[in-house]
C-alpha cells in the first residue's frame, strides 16, 4: 500500500471528485483539499489538467476509464504515467489496477455496488496478487453496506456517489469509509 496517498486522504478525507472546467477551477483554489480525482478529459487535455494540479501541490488521480480517447488497454496506464505524470489511476479494471501498481502509482478500484455479485467482487479482491491502494463505492449513502464493505476489504474504502450534505459525509465515515469523493462543491467546504 502506498502511505502517502492514505496519509492524504487521512488528513482530508472529502476529496474532489472534478468532472469539468469549473470544477477542477473551484478545487484547485481550496488549500484543505489534498487529493483530487480528475473524471473528465481527453488524451490532449489530461496532461495539463494535471500539471495544474500539481501546481496547486494536490494529489492527481486520473479516473483512466472515462478519458476520452484512451483504450482500455494497459498501455493506457503507461501513457498516463510517462507522458501524463498523473499520480494514480481510477479504474474498474483489474488489468489497469495491475499495470498502475507495478508502476509505482496510487491506485483506486471503483465498484458500482448494485447486487450482492458487486460485494462478492470486493471481498474476492484478497485473492489478487496486487491490491489497490484503496477500493471506492458507489453510491456512498448505504452505511449497512458500507460497514459490510469496510469489514471484508483488505484495503481502505472511499465512498462516492450521491454525497450531498454533513450528514451524508458523517454517516459514511461512521460506517467505515476513510474517505469520501464528491462533485458537489457545497461538501468540499465542510
Amino acid at each position: 500500500m502506498n502511505r502517502k496517498f492514505l496519509d492524504a486522504i487521512e488528513a482530508n478525507p472529502i476529496i474532489a471528485a472534478v468532472k469539468d472546467e469549473q470544477g477542477l477551477k473551484s478545487c484547485l483554489g481550496r488549500e484543505e483539499l489534498t487529493v483530487v480525482f480528475v473524471l473528465f478529459g481527453d488524451i490532449r487535455s489530461i496532461g495539463k489538467i494535471v500539471e495544474r494540479i500539481h501546481q496547486a501541490g494536490k494529489i492527481a488521480m486520473v479516473h483512466i476509464d472515462l478519458i476520452t480517447g484512451l483504450s482500455s488497454k494497459e498501455i493506457s496506464v503507461d501513457y498516463i504515467h510517462e507522458d501524463v505524470h498523473a499520480d494514480g489511476i481510477i479504474s474498474t479494471k483489474t488489468s489497469m489496477i495491475g499495470r498502475a501498481k507495478k508502476l509505482g502509482m496510487y491506485t483506486v478500484m471503483r465498484f458500482f455496488l448494485i447486487d450482492s455479485m458487486a460485494v462478492k467482487n470486493i471481498e474476492n479482491l484478497g485473492n489478487q496478487h496486487e491490491l489497490p491502494d484503496v477500493v471506492e463505492v458507489l453510491p456512498g449513502l448505504m452505511p449497512k453496506i458500507l460497514k459490510k464493505i469496510s469489514r471484508i476489504s483488505r484495503v481502505p474504502v472511499i465512498a462516492g456517489g450521491l454525497i450531498s450534505d454533513k450528514e451524508d459525509v458523517m454517516g459514511a465515515l461512521g460506517a467505515g469509509a476513510a474517505a469520501v469523493s464528491t462533485t458537489n462543491q457545497h461538501v468540499w467546504e465542510l
